[in-house]
């Protein structure tokens, strides 16, 4: 049975929507037993706007809760039992890479199509190197870069998202309208459709940001929306050979990057231990073959 679309309802006992469905605690139960699967529950809020709310109140929440747990307590630990944007927006960003398109939002050459990720991990302390001095005490989640590699004249481009915890009060917010920094004109997040801030427009990324990123310093950019959500892209510094590296008055050898020198042992392990490879090489992003395979690591 086709049902029209009820803009304004609000599903009561005598709604056409909740006719001949099952009952929620029921529904609980089968997306427990099937870990959440986000295919499924994406899946189940195209069938009608009751299952849509359902899904948006209830099972979008239990995946990311499940997904990630600690970042979950963490951003609801102001007493809230809601985050900034909603469910679904947050548990798209977890596990979905939005990728760029020439000439996009990052005003890029080159066409990187979004995917999901089979492994994400997020970090408080990688966030916290993306912001600037002033603003270090807010809370800022955000994921290792996604690589992806040899992507022509722009090099090795790696993708990153994040959430800030309470947005609306952070640090970052007031520096951004006291700057009277412009919303882009025609782009909006991918994941809430909120308006978008370019934090290099109000020239707040901090240099901690490509060195923590692994990424050259003139090339990093990020934009952060009105519900908090950050996405971001880089060019990733290569790890060089032997044969490329200079070696330094002490006999190590050593990486350039821009005006400055890393010692490339360093930069290998540091860049490994973000990227979950091993001492041989970095092991980039894999792609998400069957979505309820996805593990978040915090």
């Amino acid at each position: 049975m086709i049902l029209p679309k009820q803009y304004h309802c609000t599903h009561s006992p005598s709604c056409q929507c909740t006719k001949g469905h099952l009952n929620e605690d029921v529904l609980l139960l089968v997306f427990q037993h099937l870990n959440w699967n986000p295919k499924l529950v994406a899946t189940l809020s195209c069938v009608c706007r009751w299952f849509d709310d359902f899904a948006k109140r209830v099972l979008w929440k239990e995946f990311c809760k499940t997904r990630a747990p600690k970042m979950m307590l963490d951003l609801q630990s102001s007493g809230s039992h809601c985050i900034d944007g909603n469910w679904r927006a947050l548990g798209k960003l977890l596990i979905y890479c939005s990728g760029c398109t020439q000439g996009g939002l990052f005003n890029s050459s080159v066409q990187i199509p979004g995917h999901f990720v089979y492994r994400t991990r997020f970090s408080r302390t990688l966030g916290r190197s993306l912001l600037p001095p002033q603003c270090r005490t807010d809370v800022l989640y955000v994921c290792d870069p996604c690589e992806h590699l040899d992507q022509g004249e722009e090099g090795d481009v790696g993708l990153f998202r994040g959430i800030f915890k309470s947005f609306p009060t952070s640090k970052v917010r007031k520096v951004i309208i006291n700057k009277a920094v412009p919303f882009h004109p025609s782009e909006v997040c991918p994941y809430c459709k909120a308006k978008l801030w370019s934090m290099l427009q109000a020239k707040i990324i901090p240099q901690s940001a490509c060195i923590r990123l692994e990424a050259y310093e003139d090339c990093i950019e990020y934009f952060v929306c009105l519900n908090g959500h950050l996405l971001g892209i880089c060019t990733l510094a290569p790890l060089s050979d032997s044969e490329d590296a200079n070696p330094s008055e002490d006999g190590n050898h050593m990486e350039k990057k821009q005006d400055s020198y890393f010692p490339k042992e360093n930069i290998l392990k540091r860049r490994n231990s973000l990227l979950g490879g091993s001492e041989n090489g970095p092991s980039p992003q894999k792609r998400l073959t069957n979505p309820n395979q996805c593990n978040i690591d915090v």
